[in-house]
This record gives structure tokens, sequence and C-alpha cells, in this order.
């Protein structure tokens, strides 16, 4: 019965995504909050058929800590689950943060070009985190929200990457809070896995932390403390301490 409810979540996906990524370029010469909602109408879509098709239910723990001003929300990744989640659910438009190379991936690429998200150009070095911060101050300006995966790629369940800093060394830049938020995602929708499973995600969003006057270092180890021990206490079960 699983497999064939993620065979029918798989085709949905499919036979999705195209009509919604046109959509999304029929819009290119709109204002960019029309073109935010059109392109995040896949994602929503996804989440929307994970609790339909897959009995992927979620639920949402410290809401009222999202700020009502500038953020960097610096999230625990297990999973495809929460990059769609956070595009559709948060109360402010999302921006990533990604390598300049995705610009060039049909569809995928097209869609977060039209959104005027944050592309870093690695071959620039040094200048590339420069690019970063100039283009950050004005997303921040504009009342959106960056969102940055501090370990850098998914995690297996139950297990911790290597915190890297530059999200909080972006939010120090900027003078910005960090948002720190645990997600055990992975449970229910494994990194890597066909199969999905079931079940209750927990996204749980911790108090902003202060960035002004802090050094970086600190302020990501403050993070990683939060999300790590948030993560042990929304789901003990995987973790053996």
């Amino acid at each position: 019965m699983a497999t064939i409810r993620s065979l029918l979540f798989s085709l949905f996906q499919l036979v999705t995504v195209i009509p919604v990524a046109f959509l999304s370029l029929l819009c290119a010469p709109l204002p960019l909050s029309w073109r935010y909602k059109a392109t995040i109408t896949f994602p929503a879509m996804v989440i929307w058929a994970a609790r339909v098709i897959l009995g992927i239910r979620w639920r949402v723990v410290g809401a009222e800590n999202l700020p009502d001003g500038p953020a960097i929300l610096l999230s625990k990744h297990q999973s495809t689950w929460e990059t769609m989640f956070l595009m559709a659910h948060m109360p402010r438009e999302m921006v990533f943060v990604f390598k300049r190379e995705l610009l060039f991936v049909p569809f995928f690429g097209w869609g977060i070009w039209l959104l005027d998200m944050i592309h870093i150009d690695r071959g620039r070095g040094t200048d590339a985190f420069e690019s970063v911060v100039r283009q950050g101050e004005r997303k921040l300006a504009e009342g959106r929200w960056i969102i940055m995966f501090p370990e850098g790629t998914r995690t297996p369940v139950g297990s911790q990457g290597r915190y890297k800093s530059g999200g909080a060394r972006l939010a120090v830049r900027t003078g910005t809070p960090v948002v720190p938020i645990a997600v055990n995602s992975g449970e229910r929708w494994p990194k890597g896995s066909f199969h999905k499973t079931p079940g209750l995600i927990t996204v749980s969003i911790g108090q902003p932390i202060e960035t002004r006057g802090r050094e970086p270092d600190e302020v990501n180890r403050e993070v990683e403390a939060w999300i790590e021990g948030e993560m042990r206490r929304i789901s003990p079960h995987v973790y053996r301490t």
C-alpha cells in the first residue's frame, strides 16, 4: 500500500510541475509578489498531496516566535518536505540561497530565477560572500525573509552534520535576528527514498537570536545548540544521546 501511495504521489508531482512552471513563466512580466504567489502554487500542492495521498500530517510549534520584521531562518534539513513547506506556509516571501548553476536547470531553475532569490557564484571566491551580503540586504529591505540550511545538505534521521557559519555571518553582517527551526521530516519523507510513510511531522520554531555586536561563530554555536537540542526533544526515539 505504501508503494502504491508513493507512486501516486510521484505521478501527481509529475503532472503538476510542468503546468505550474509554464504558469510561472507567463507571470514573468508581472510584479514579484504575483510571480511568487504563482510559483509557490506547486510547493503548496505538494504539501497538500503529501497529506491527502501519503497521510503526512504536520504541526507547527512556536509560530508565535516568528518576528514582525526582518529575519534569517536557519533550519534543520532532513528532507525535500521542508523546502516545500517553508515556501508555502511561512507568512512572508522566502528567499533561498543557492548555487548559480541551478538557474540553468529546466523548470526548477526558471522558477527560482523569476523569484529573484540569492544566487552564489562560487567561482568568485571571497567576492561571492560579499555578493550574498549585498543581495541579502536588498531582500531583507523588501520585507522578505531569507532561509538557509546550516548543515548545507539533507542529513539522515538521527544524525547531525557540520553547521556552517554562512547564515550566521550573513545575519551578523546585516544585523538581522536569526530564527532557528527544528524539523523531523526525514522520519516520514526520508532523504533519497522513493517510499514515504504516513505520520506527523513537527516543525518547531525557536525564539529569535540577536546577532548585533556578536561574532558569527558564537551565533552559529547557539543556533546549533538549540536546533540539535530541540531535535532530541521532538524525536527522542531516533537519537542515542
